[in-house]
């Protein structure tokens, strides 16, 4: 029997990458009501490149449940310098997980943590018996390589660069897991 793969989707990270990537020109595609969709666009069409490249068996969505976590009791300053996020982009948190929905697509976020510690909890459980690939924009999360884990970071416009092992990572970010 082949092995499970599994795609963990960092939801707000490509949400947010696909946002800003059309949102420079000012121009918003919207929907009928008059609501701003290219994040979803954008989202959408990462999901799908990714899902048809890598033919997963399960996809999971993990989302960032607001801005506070345990890391800002922690260390105040935690993320303290962000701003809002754009009032264009506000109403597509709801909608981009209305769709990922639609698309049978589970939703997993838990008020307190980040989208990261919900993907790391998962890559630990299912890299047991399954292949993970996570979907991210965020370089943060190469820390997770390892046996069966493998980050899928999109870089500017479509282009993915695939991170398979903690080799990859020393050979294309001349970077070692220790630093």
């Amino acid at each position: 029997m082949d092995k499970n793969k599994v795609l963990l989707v960092d939801g707000m990270a490509l949400l947010i990458r696909a946002f800003y990537s059309t949102a420079m020109s000012g121009y918003f595609m919207v929907n009928s009501k008059g609501i701003p969709t290219n994040g979803i666009h954008g989202f959408v069409r990462h999901l799908l490149t990714a899902t048809n490249t890598f033919k997963p068996t399960h996809v999971v969505a993990c989302w960032d449940m607001g801005s506070h976590t345990f890391r800002n009791d922690l260390y105040s300053e935690y993320k303290a310098n962000r701003g809002a996020p754009p009032e264009e982009l506000v109403p597509q948190f709801d909608l981009v997980k209305e769709v990922t929905e639609a698309m049978d697509i589970p939703n997993v976020g838990e008020v307190g943590y980040e989208a990261d510690d919900c993907i790391g909890t998962l890559a630990n459980h299912y890299k047991q018996d399954s292949e993970v690939y996570i979907l991210t924009g965020d370089q943060d999360i190469l820390q997770l390589l390892d046996q069966n884990v493998n980050v899928v970071l999109l870089k500017k416009v479509m282009v993915i660069m695939i991170f398979t092992m903690l080799n990859d990572l020393q050979k294309k970010k001349e970077l070692h897991r220790s630093k």
